[in-house]
């Protein structure tokens, strides 16, 4: 948090007779994680949740973000001049509609256009100009305020092998260029730094906890281009490239080439991640939008990335018993590691298994009230100390070079009280109505969505968040633009399923400040029949660790519900069982024991 930034901040909108400053939680890839370098919201605000948008004027400074971050940005904003704006509607331009009713007309309002995307900006123009607001995009009035901003990332780029990728760098681009052909364009700008690198068979370590790498690729009839700074490519990479048609072009040249595009030229473009800065450089381009060649491809999982999706998720299997062994002998000897001692045993675990690359997200790991708050993160100084009773809810994922593992178990330290049991049992049976789902092809997110609410929905109960997301395959663990979700005003809710994607399937239930209940597995949805009523689609759990039965209230189950959790957790064993021995055999079989 930066109070002399703030405050040297309201002084450059006085001299410029700006009445306020939009600055949201973007790169200029659009990216969910950013490298350290963009993060300005969070230096300003002090709030470091990774989705928010805040909104400085005269005399406000507001913070809006949806409900998985309301308890953590109550905490960390407490006492700070910036104030929690409660988002009714994930992701909503809610703070669009506040300027626009609060603001006079003839007011302007000052962005930096490098940080919106054209879909972006063109709503907020739409929404001013019907109150007479002016946006100017043109003003980085931040930047230079932060003195000790972090650098750019140069760490190296490498090659994903194409025995994970399952399709060669070569065999990529011939297919997007047939694509580019057929829709009558002679380029394609890709801006999102996950499509650019499974296009192109590389990854990096530039955003943490997602292996891309900060670039900008364009894909010409013939040839591309990588936009990246030449310290990242190795020689011998570069060779490869070139044998590719890949030519290396520095970082900061991209603006200059597209201004160089001709009238001749034709441009596919996302206007959902191209910036509106860059968009204003293509002045002299025809320019054509609306089609999502690369994210579309990247979705569908090919047999290669499904087949070491399923060797990640044994391994993963293997880490977390070994975690979560060492915890319950931990707090039976009498020991209180705290949430952020377990965070760390999990990604020490992880670390000992083949291809393991790091953490996929920051692990949550809520201890009673800790786990009411969606997105908590212990800190080394503040984590909560485990006790042997309670619920702990324990949130977290992996990247492999197989693939990207999310996984959340809830689990009882002691006895359980009946309204813990019942809020448990409703959660999982949410999650397993979902992974039993048998859906016609076409069926979108918000429909399944349903399904997974439903048993809280029947105690008029529900929970604050999206029920699932796309994963990527050593890439984002948070992919679009499939999943499951309440709303219609994101892509995971108007999303149809299709072959080969998959999806994490997440309810929950929170009671603030006693605890929160989450049960997650990712699912991959296959083929299930096709007659003459359509082409029927379902769901293979992919995920291999034991759900808790500690918590459940049997009674509340039906016959299948316990039909599919015994099955499901013969499997378990089956798959993790001929991969560990002894003590650790004898606890998973305990784990898998069925009800």
């Amino acid at each position: 948090m930066s109070i002399a930034a703030l405050q040297a901040l309201r002084l450059a909108l006085q001299r410029q007779e700006i009445a306020a400053y939009i600055v949201p939680s973007n790169d200029p890839h659009q990216s969910e994680y950013v490298p350290d370098y963009w993060k300005l919201r969070e230096w300003l605000s002090g709030f470091t949740g990774s989705a928010g948008t805040l909104v400085i004027t005269a005399t406000a400074a507001q913070v809006w973000t949806d409900g998985r971050y309301f308890t953590q940005a109550e905490q960390e904003l407490a006492g700070s001049p910036f104030v929690l704006k409660k988002q009714q509607v994930a992701h909503a331009p809610e703070h669009i509609e506040w300027l626009a009713e609060n603001l006079p007309a003839g007011a302007i309002v000052a962005a930096d256009g490098k940080l919106f995307s054209v879909q972006q900006q063109r709503y907020i123009e739409k929404r001013f100009a019907a109150k007479g607001i002016e946006l100017d995009t043109q003003l980085d009035l931040l930047g230079p305020l932060w003195e000790d901003r972090p650098a750019l990332p140069l760490s190296p780029i490498f090659e994903q092998d194409t025995y994970f990728a399952g399709l060669s760098r070569a065999e990529k681009l011939q297919a997007l260029r047939s694509e580019i052909k057929a829709a009558g364009c002679t380029h394609h700008l890709i801006c999102t730094l996950e499509d650019i690198a499974w296009l192109l068979n590389l990854r990096g370590s530039d955003v943490g906890f997602t292996p891309v790498f900060v670039a900008y690729l364009i894909v010409g009839l013939e040839e591309a281009w990588l936009f990246i700074h030449s310290a990242k490519v190795s020689s011998s990479l570069q060779q490869q490239l070139q044998q590719d048609k890949v030519q290396l072009m520095l970082y900061s040249t991209i603006d200059l080439f597209c201004g160089e595009l001709s009238a001749r030229d034709r441009i596919l473009i996302d206007a959902a991640s191209c910036s509106n800065h860059l968009y204003q450089q293509l002045s002299k381009v025809q320019i054509k939008e609306g089609m999502h060649l690369v994210r579309d491809r990247k979705a569908v999982k090919n047999h290669a990335e499904i087949y070491h999706f399923k060797s990640a998720m044994r391994k993963d299997g293997v880490a977390l018993l070994r975690a979560f062994r060492w915890l319950e002998a931990a707090l039976a000897e009498g020991e209180n590691p705290s949430e952020y001692d377990f965070a760390q045993k999990i990604a020490a675990c992880r670390a000992e298994q083949a291809d393991y690359f790091s953490e996929s997200f920051p692990a949550i790991i809520g201890y009673n009230g800790n786990g009411a708050i969606i997105h908590y993160r212990p800190s080394k100084e503040g984590a909560a100390k485990i006790q042997p009773q309670g619920i702990l809810l324990v949130d977290c994922g992996a990247q492999y070079l197989d693939g990207t593992t999310d996984i959340t178990r809830t689990i009882a330290l002691g006895e359980p009280a009946a309204q813990q049991r019942m809020h448990y049992t409703l959660v999982l049976k949410g999650m397993i109505a979902l992974s039993s789902a048998v859906f016609l092809r076409g069926t979108i997110g918000i429909q399944l969505d349903a399904l997974a609410r439903q048993p809280l929905w029947q105690h008029t109960l529900n929970y604050n968040h999206g029920t699932g997301h796309g994963v990527g395959a050593f890439l984002s663990v948070h992919e679009p633009p499939h999943g499951f979700a309440s709303s219609a005003t994101t892509s995971r809710g108007t999303t149809a399923l299709e072959v080969g994607h998959i999806c994490s399937n997440e309810p929950g239930f929170y009671l603030p400040g006693q605890y929160g209940i989450r049960i997650e597995n990712l699912i991959l949805c296959t083929p299930k029949l096709q007659n003459e009523y359509g082409d029927f689609l379902h769901f293979e759990t992919l995920t291999l660790f034991p759900i808790d039965t500690k918590l459940l209230e049997k009674s509340l189950l039906n016959a299948s519900e316990i039909q599919w959790l015994n099955a499901y957790h013969k499997r378990v064993l089956q798959e993790l069982g001929s991969l560990v021995e002894g003590d650790e055999l004898k606890w998973l079989e305990e784990k898998c024991a069925e009800i």
